[in-house]
């Protein structure tokens, strides 16, 4: 049986074969199209080349893409668990050329690909065409032999692709599987066409005109290909099925589901399995590509599909989260072909068992109070979208949510009255505002503003001013005073301090008055007001006194250096790696700064250097740090970029430092680095003093994460590590120069020693641990060798399979390794017997002994293990039961 993962393998090695470039699959937050909520195809990544925005290196491609379709306007999330081929999340397969090949070589590769390397029947096959393209449908006959009754012209939007209103466009060719007679359906074009009989398989895009906004066409200088084949339906039919949830990849996620829930896969919970392995998988992969739940945007249609699966889970009768636990069955499934999983697996089960947690607490409650309502409709009737809101409300059910509960007993919701209610929050909840938990009730804030207007600040031409209290809030209340010890929240008209703001961190520093001073620890804002949250120290400050305001200067010193430091660094990345650096979070603080940024992979030591050298030659350039009030529009009109989380009204600051030699961007062409920005900055580049980068780590998926020091912290740690290598290289007794050179020759040795022991175990084993083929019993005809070893580790086992494969000549092998405390486990057959015998069911067989779970592999190899090697003698008798039939 071909695997998915050995459609997906094959499908790129072919390509890769016809001098494609493989690339890996673009995340599923868009970079280059933000129309789009999430990827919904292959060539989502490369919309730029085709439209001759962008050029690349290579003009032959081909991906395995990542897809999600459950929010905007690709929305598949009501069907999915009630049909055989919706899916929240799905794969789409590839091969995109950018003016190179065109009809005919796309046409002959898919054809070969389809029929030859995934051996499909060629009878089963039809493809349509644009009625027009006579072209696409001579080559099909060409190539294919294909008759004309199974070359379906279509006349309609269905065989004609558009990127938009204008620009590429063509017709397309579609490829269709016949799963035979005993499924209803009809061919493509015909009435019947909804049916499950005639699957699409691969749509082949031929990018061959130009629209433009009069409606007229021309063919384009470079004709382009963009094909997509469902990888899910592929798998479907090979492995002789039409349903999707039958394939090896959901099917182990189902199986997964149903072991963690003690409930059957096949039984009438079904439809929630199928909900849930869908779910799993696009939830997973929204994660690890930095989409976290929230109740906006991207993390409100997460936390939608989050808790549609939670609510099966709950029908299954799980009585604790359940999705958490399914996370190591997809990364086995799936991990090697997207790395990303594995590397956010913590990440995504820690997300999954908080959410199900938290929404497990309500749940039940919302349930019953969906049932209630339900109870009290009449006939025919659907459920009140008043209803339907407060359980949106009160207990975060998604409306879709609901509707998919109501679905299982035949009913709907009133959804204009659910939108009505909704409009009727939201002009409540206008001047709402959700605070920090810490702050008071923010309305407070909001009659602070209306009353005394915002705060002005000052912070950014000094560091001390003169300011008037206009409201003073304790334990959430308005008070006219607050004495010594009191913990207080002051509102003045206006402050030196920067309240915290695009990753720069909040003062601290002093306010003094004629009768008090308070210390302030953070300073923040809400509706426009500075809020300084501080502790009364001496005495007693009342609201209207007049008011001396100090930051602390060193801190402040030591914030804006770091924060200077940033824009220099974000600009020497986009030098060392691309303009598609952009910033995706930030931290100015005291003692450190810390940039995340877009990138896809880890740095190299030499990239880490260059970068590093870069910010030092401008800090040492000792520019001047300038800063001018501009229109959004002209701002970006210079180049000037935009900072990650930031919000621009009609006016921006756009800070300006470092010059360079050469062209750049725009009027200021010979500027280093020019940014949006709202924070404070050093004088000069100078008043940074040093940099030194600590290194980069992985954030998110497509996001790295720098952290760095400036100053006198990069200073101190310099030195520490000056120290640390000189402790080294006195232990090693060597040169502090001579040490890596020194530390390599330690690991070769080491290696040796390593590989050494390693064949010794296994000569150990094959000799006095019982390698005579001598050994082997007789079972069933077959036979079969089985043994416990010591001194062995898991790692040794495969190839201790393979020998006594090998000295068998024909039979099965089982061996298990006691490993001090836990049991590694492998099972082999040998090629000649893999059609009556699997070595996944010898081991599993084995493992259920040994008190583990799962275990698989190949039907020549397998693996698993269990936490105890003591019941040895009844695995083998299980797997000896299985020869036996």
């Amino acid at each position: 049986m071909q695997t998915l993962n050995d459609i997906r393998s094959t499908f790129l090695s072919y390509f890769d074969k016809q001098g494609h470039s493989v690339q890996p699959s673009s995340p599923l937050v868009p970079r280059n199209d933000p129309t789009l909520m999430f990827a919904n195809s292959g060539m989502v990544q490369f919309k730029n080349l085709f439209t001759g925005l962008e050029t690349r290196p290579y003009s032959r491609a081909t991906t395995a893409q990542k897809c999600v379709r459950a929010g905007g306007k690709h929305n598949d999330l009501d069907n999915v668990g009630y049909t055989a081929r919706h899916h929240t999340f799905f794969e789409m397969m590839g091969n995109f050329s950018f003016g190179d090949y065109f009809k005919a070589d796309a046409i002959a590769f898919a054809w070969e690909l389809i029929t030859k390397e995934l051996g499909i029947p060629a009878e089963r096959l039809y493809v349509t065409v644009y009625h027009t393209d006579d072209e696409a449908a001579e080559i099909w006959k060409k190539v294919a032999g294909l008759p004309e009754e199974r070359i379906i012209r279509i006349a309609t939007d269905d065989n004609f692709w558009m990127m938009g209103a204008t620009g590429p466009c063509g017709p397309c060719s579609e490829i269709f599987y016949d799963h035979g007679d005993h499924i209803w359906g009809g061919p493509p074009g015909s009435p019947d066409e909804d049916g499950d009989r005639f699957v699409e398989i691969w749509n082949l895009v031929f990018m061959q005109y130009e629209q433009f906004e009069d409606g007229t066409r021309r063919e384009l200088a470079a004709q382009s290909i963009d094909t997509g084949m469902g990888i899910e339906r592929v798998a479907a039919l090979l492995q002789g099925t039409n349903d999707n949830y039958a394939t090896d990849l959901m099917r182990n996620l189902i199986e997964a589901s149903a072991h963690a829930s003690s409930t059957d896969p096949d039984g009438p919970g079904k439809t929630h399995h199928r909900v849930i392995a869908d779910h799993l998988r696009s939830t997973s992969f929204l994660i690890a590509d930095g989409v976290m739940p929230s109740n906006d945007g991207r993390g409100y249609v997460l936390r939608r599909i989050m808790r549609r699966a939670m609510r099966h889970a709950h029908l299954l009768g799980a009585k604790d989260p359940l999705m958490y636990q399914l996370v190591p069955a997809l990364v086995s499934q799936m991990g090697a072909a997207y790395p990303e999983l594995g590397q956010a697996q913590s990440l995504i089960t820690e997300t999954l068992h908080q959410e199900e947690t938290r929404f497990k607490q309500t749940l039940e409650r919302g349930l019953k109070l969906l049932d209630d309502e339900v109870g009290n409709l009449s006939a025919g009737a659907n459920l009140p979208g008043e209803a339907a809101f407060k359980l949106y409300d009160t207990f975060g059910f998604p409306l879709d949510l609901t509707q998919d509960a109501l679905r299982e007993k035949g009913l709907a919701v009133d959804t204009d009255g659910f939108d009505a209610a909704m409009a009727e929050q939201k002009a409540k909840a206008r001047a709402a505002w959700s605070g920090s938990g810490e702050a008071a009730d923010a309305t407070i804030w909001f009659d602070v503003a209306d009353k005394h207007g915002t705060t002005d600040f000052l912070g950014y031409e000094t560091e001390t001013a003169e300011g008037q209290i206009v409201a003073l809030i304790e334990g959430g209340a308005m008070v006219p005073s607050s004495k010594d010890g009191n913990d207080v929240q002051i509102a003045l008209n206006q402050s030196p301090f920067y309240a915290e703001s695009g990753g720069q961190v909040g003062d601290t520093g002093i306010i003094r008055t004629d009768t008090g001073v308070a210390r302030i620890s953070d300073t923040r804002k809400t509706a426009g007001v500075f809020i300084h949250f501080g502790k009364v120290t001496e005495g007693e400050i009342t609201e209207g006194q007049a008011a001396v305001l100090e930051v602390d200067h060193n801190r402040r010193t030591s914030i804006r250096a770091n924060h200077s430091a940033t824009h220099l660094l974000h600009e020497a990345l986009r030098a060392a790696l691309g303009d598609h650096v952009a910033q995706r979070g930030s931290l100015n603080a005291a003692d450190r700064l810390r940039f995340d940024f877009s990138h896809g992979k880890a740095l190299s030591p030499e990239e880490l250097s260059q970068v590093e050298r870069e910010v030092n030659t401008y800090i040492r350039q000792n520019a001047a740090v300038e800063t001018r009030i501009m229109t959004p529009d002209d701002a970006r009109a210079i180049g000037a970029q935009a900072l990650f989380g930031e919000k621009y009204g009609d006016e921006v600051r756009v800070v300006s430092m470092g010059h360079q030699e050469g062209s750049g961007k725009g009027s200021d062409k010979t500027t280093y680095s020019l940014e949006l920005c709202g924070g404070t900055h050093v004088r000069q580049t100078g008043d940074i003093g040093a940099f030194a980068l600590l290194g980069d780590s992985a954030s998110s998926a497509g996001v790295r994460r720098i952290e760095a020091l400036t100053g006198d912290e990069a200073l101190s740690w310099l030195r520490g590590q000056q120290s640390a290598l000189a402790g080294v290289a006195d232990v090693l007794k060597t040169s502090a120069a001579d040490v890596p050179d020194r530390v390599r020759a330690l690991m070769d040795e080491r290696r040796s020693l390593a590989n050494e022991v390693a064949q010794l175990r296994r000569d150990l084993a094959m000799s006095g641990g019982g390698g005579d083929a001598s050994e082997a019993i007789e079972v069933n005809g077959i036979k079969f060798l089985a043994q416990v070893l010591t001194g062995i580790t898991g790692k040794d086992l495969p190839g201790l399979v393979d020998e006594h494969k090998s000295r068998l000549g024909s039979g099965a092998v089982l061996l298990i390794a006691d490993t001090g405390g836990k049991a590694a486990i492998a099972a082999g057959v040998t090629d000649d017997l893999k059609g009556k015998l699997s070595a996944v069911d010898i081991l599993r067989a084995a493992v259920a002994e040994l008190g583990g779970k799962g275990g698989g592999g190949r039907p020549d190899m397998a693996q698993g293990g269990g936490p105890s090697a003591d019941n040895a003698d009844a695995a083998i008798a299980a797997a000896t039961a299985i020869l036996k039939g």
